[in-house]
């Protein structure tokens, strides 16, 4: 054997000793899959989240509310390990982000950004099974073809799968960046304004999905601006106002209409359904002046 082959082959030794990504093992319901302690995140040295505290569990579908500003993005930003934090700690499965690699995260975590824009035409199928690329290798990759359908089937995009994304309707695409991220198949799901979009059909099919998947054991949070929807299908809302958690609990707790109406700053109205006693989240509004039309004598 050559010197010059033996240089080669040496890296190539090298490549083959690194140890395999671990593999997330099972976990029970109830456990908690996301800590978040003590997070400050600064921008331009402005503190734009200071002292949010978070517990995510899997089997519990957390929903985070506020008004715009109130920092839900970048918390969730700051979960995924997206940004840096200037204060505190954000653990997942028990180690802090730091210690997983980014393939061991993406076995674990799955990210859906508001923005879901490609700088090239893949065609959708392409773009969900970009959602398997952290399984490559693994014995899960056999399962892809059978994933990726299925998760286009529950997204309402199967019979997109051959146009390209960038063709979609802004609804059609955010429907498709779904199915991507649940082609993950991550123990943790965090959603980032995922019926922004769409219409009152697929809202709701959305949130059931995710309300599917935090039943059967995943950790889901999922960001909204809609109260309504979030009193529906969420165990747990966290409410942010100016950078801070507000408060936090279960539903009933937190969507009253005087702390709402704090909150965010207009009189607002919590009222049961009818039928399903859900909390109907409602602005106060005053019935406008309507011209009462004039009768021929």
């Amino acid at each position: 054997m050559t010197e010059r082959v033996r240089r080669r082959r040496g890296p190539l030794r090298l490549l083959g000793r690194r140890s395999a990504p671990r593999v997330p093992t099972a976990t029970t319901s109830g456990s908690t899959r996301v800590q978040v302690t003590g997070v400050r995140v600064e921008r331009a040295g402005r503190p734009v989240l200071d002292q949010v505290d978070l517990a995510i569990r899997a089997g519990e579908l957390h929903a985070l509310l506020g008004p715009n500003g109130a920092g839900k993005s970048t918390l969730l930003a700051a979960v995924s390990g997206d940004l840096p934090l200037a204060a505190g700690t954000v653990e997942v499965d028990g180690r802090p982000l730091a210690e997983w690699s980014a393939v061991e995260l993406a076995m674990r975590r799955a990210v859906l950004t508001q923005s879901s824009a490609l700088s090239f035409p893949f065609a959708v199928v392409e773009v969900v099974r970009m959602g398997r690329v952290p399984w490559a290798g693994r014995p899960e990759e056999a399962h892809d073809d059978a994933v990726v359908a299925e998760t286009m089937r529950r997204c309402d995009v199967i019979r997109f799968a051959a146009r390209p994304f960038p063709s979609l309707s802004g609804g059609e695409q955010a429907r498709a960046a779904l199915a991507r991220v649940l082609a993950q198949q991550t123990g943790v799901l965090l959603l980032d304004e995922p019926t922004a979009a769409l219409d009152l059909h697929h809202q709701e099919l959305v949130m059931r999905i995710a309300r599917d998947r935090a039943d059967a054991g995943d950790a889901v949070v999922v960001v909204l601006h809609d109260l309504a929807l979030a009193g529906a299908y969420a165990d747990r809302i966290t409410l942010l106002a100016d950078g801070r958690v507000r408060a936090a609990g279960p539903p009933d707790a937190v969507l009253t209409a005087p702390l709402l109406s704090e909150v965010y700053r207009h009189d607002i109205e919590v009222v049961p359904h009818p039928d399903t006693r859900l909390p109907l989240v409602v602005p106060r509004r005053r019935g406008p002046a309507r011209n009462v039309p004039l009768t021929e004598e």
